[in-house]
């Protein structure tokens, strides 16, 4: 029986003397110093241009400037808007991988953003790379649904590795206990949140025997850039990534998430159409680029030698990423995440 009750339920002498105590109980913690403790919410002010003062809270300060950080479109919206046919609005019917890539690609967004990382135990070494168990370091949330949804599934459940979160938010899995972490409609809810990025926008199209939402691309700007940016990675001889709205200069690692984001693009099987403006021949040697960077960037530590590259591209490319671990040496265990993601990939076609 709930303590509510029990009060209900007494006489009304006791209840005026409960009422009393409660009273005296009130004027003496009135009057004893409070301790900080009793003071979880803290909010501060400052003066608005009326003079009058504004509260606020300093976390919600904190997040702002965060979220500065972070380039405007995920990893996962990046892969998905490549694979868009641009005024048709949807994917290919025939892309198999495509599905299990996003999924990768929430766990490589989590660990670029500091949410999670390896588990630091030096006995992590005698597992596989993509064996090795993960776990939650910061769960603030980005602000991101699906990015939101994930993390919360890893704090609450038991530790496990980066290719085990990939298969079961992929629902891949015959254990019946599990198949609640698959993450469901994945493709349409990134569609749906590029059309409040105003990136896409939705029509309904006739496909013969039924109606379909797609999501044509009304920036193509942001297209563009993505293309030109891939383009970039895998054929120029000295990579530069200037600052742009899709990715500011502040965002922590942006030639490996660069990387990343090219291989990825590579293990869904939509890189060929950021590839479509090259010849036939420069296509072939951007798609050998690819496979080298995949193989370089899926082991830890990282594989790519500095100063060397097939065919003489990107030759800076590797001290560009080794500056930026160097500059972030206390998130190693987090883009040892990120080389356990990539080497997922450089499974997918056995896995599917």
């Amino acid at each position: 029986m709930s303590s509510g009750l029990q009060r209900r339920r007494v006489n009304n002498a006791a209840a005026s003397s409960s009422s009393s105590a409660s009273a005296a109980a009130q004027n003496s913690a009135d009057q004893a110093p409070s301790s900080p403790e009793e003071k979880p919410f803290h909010s501060e002010a400052f003066a608005g241009e009326n003079g009058h003062k504004i509260a606020f809270d300093p976390r919600d300060m904190q997040d702002g400037d965060e979220r500065a950080k972070q380039p405007r479109l995920t990893l996962m919206e990046e892969i998905l808007l490549m694979g868009l046919k641009d005024k048709q609005g949807y994917l290919s019917f025939w892309n198999d991988n495509i599905s299990y890539a996003l999924r990768g690609c929430i766990v490589l967004e989590l660990a670029l953003r500091g949410r999670i990382s390896m588990q630091r135990d030096p006995s992590r070494r005698r597992l596989p790379l993509c064996d090795r168990p993960i776990e939650v370091v910061d769960e603030h949330l980005t602000g991101e649904v699906l990015l939101d949804e994930a993390l919360k599934l890893m704090k609450t459940s038991e530790k496990m590795s980066v290719a085990a979160w990939i298969d079961l938010m992929s629902g891949e899995t015959w254990n019946l206990m599990k198949i609640g972490y698959q993450l469901k409609q994945v493709r349409e809810r990134l569609a749906k949140g590029l059309v409040d990025k105003g990136i896409l926008r939705t029509e309904k199209r006739n496909f013969l025997l039924f109606d379909m939402a797609t999501h044509p691309v009304s920036d193509t700007g942001a297209k563009e850039e993505i293309r030109r940016r891939t383009i970039s990675i895998l054929t120029a001889r000295t990579v530069v990534l200037p600052a742009t709205p899709l990715m500011p200069e502040e965002v922590p690692f942006r030639y490996l998430r660069s990387v990343v984001m090219v291989c990825a693009a590579y293990a869904a099987n939509v890189l060929e159409n950021a590839l479509s403006s090259l010849g036939h021949d420069a296509r072939d040697r951007a798609f050998g680029r690819v496979d080298e960077l995949l193989g370089d960037y899926s082991q830890w530590p990282f594989a790519a030698s500095l100063g060397s590259s097939t065919g003489g591209v990107g030759v800076n490319l590797a001290q560009e990423v080794l500056d930026e671990l160097n500059s972030n040496k206390d998130k190693e265990l987090q883009i040892e995440v990120v080389a356990a993601a990539l080497n997922v990939f450089t499974r997918l076609d056995s896995i599917l």
